[in-house]
């Protein structure tokens, strides 16, 4: 399921340009918007990603799309939720 908040929660700023940039501005509130942030910063992490490496960037803006409207975004490989480790 996408993650929301409310429009009127939202950061006041806009996080990237174009139409995806107004599609978040206007659709996104601050705490999922946070919450992308600390998913993305996960993906990097974890799969070595380089927000400069055009691939990546594009494997970046794919999860974002997942994770903010349509659900699915991917989990690094071996990822395992704080609530089930032992």
């Amino acid at each position: 399921m996408p993650v929301r908040t409310t429009r009127n929660r939202r950061s006041g700023f806009r996080a990237l340009s174009g139409e995806l940039g107004q599609r978040i501005f206007t659709g996104i509130g601050k705490q999922a918007w946070a919450s992308w942030l600390a998913h993305q910063t996960m993906l990097i992490n974890e799969n070595r990603l380089s927000p400069r490496d055009p691939k990546h960037r594009a494997f970046l803006e794919e999860e974002l799309v997942k994770y903010l409207f349509a659900g699915g975004a991917e989990k690094p490989a071996g990822y395992v939720t704080p609530d089930t480790q032992g």
